[in-house]
């Protein structure tokens, strides 16, 4: 007869990188903990996963119940990666699924006026250490997020359904934190076939109104 192995226990967690741009800046969510561990420090929102939930049913209802977001307000939400290192939590042995998502920012900037521990700061500028390994998780996103620019439309998740080509180019700037080119860039979306002229152009400008387009069908 074979001895059943003997296992610690263990809980698994979603934790939600949510982003957008605030004052030309590319922000990310944190909620200040209450309890321990890591009382009084900056996490990203996160919670437990339920026993009969999935994980994509909990980092929407984790969006919901500390972002105070409907999960439908987050136009694009992806798993990142699994975060499982040994003492990571010193409660017990934790595994996160990270998850990370690009958000309009009034929906967010309405979450931070509606609760005094959540807070959008500047992704580049973060208070050291978070809690947990949510610095690593912070990093990792932003690395993921700035590969994908090269070959998805993902920063029109930030941009309003009408835009400038110069607004583009402000999204794309911030996320990657340089500069660039501005006739090649143009030049690469208006090739990408991601964006499509609308036929309109902007109003309430004190320069030249520029074309407005829209994320292609």
């Amino acid at each position: 007869m074979t001895d059943t192995p003997s296992f610690p226990p263990m809980a698994v967690t979603v934790d939600l990188v949510l982003m957008s741009l605030i004052d030309g800046q590319l922000a990310v969510l944190l909620q200040r903990r209450d309890a321990a561990p890591f009382a009084g420090q900056w996490v990203l929102p996160g919670g437990f996963v339920a026993a009969q939930e999935t994980l994509d049913d909990a980092a929407r209802r984790v969006l919901t119940a500390k972002a105070g977001l409907a999960s439908e307000r987050a136009a694009w939400l992806e798993q990142l990666y699994t975060f499982g290192a040994p003492g990571r939590d010193p409660r017990l042995r934790v595994v996160s699924v990270a998850y990370f998502a690009l958000l309009p920012a009034a929906g967010l900037t309405q979450a931070v006026a509606a609760r005094d521990d959540l807070a959008l700061m500047p992704i580049e500028a973060l208070p050291a250490p978070l809690g947990f390994d949510h610095d690593a998780i912070v990093a990792l996103a932003l690395e993921r997020l700035r590969g994908k620019l090269a070959y998805t439309p993902i920063a029109l998740a930030l941009l309003p359904a009408r835009f400038t080509l110069r607004d583009l180019q402000a999204v794309h700037e911030a996320i990657a934190g340089t500069r660039f080119h501005k006739p090649a860039f143009r030049r690469r979306m208006l090739d990408s076939g991601w964006i499509t002229p609308t036929g309109t152009r902007e109003t309430e400008t004190a320069f030249r109104p520029a074309e407005l387009y829209r994320q292609a069908d």
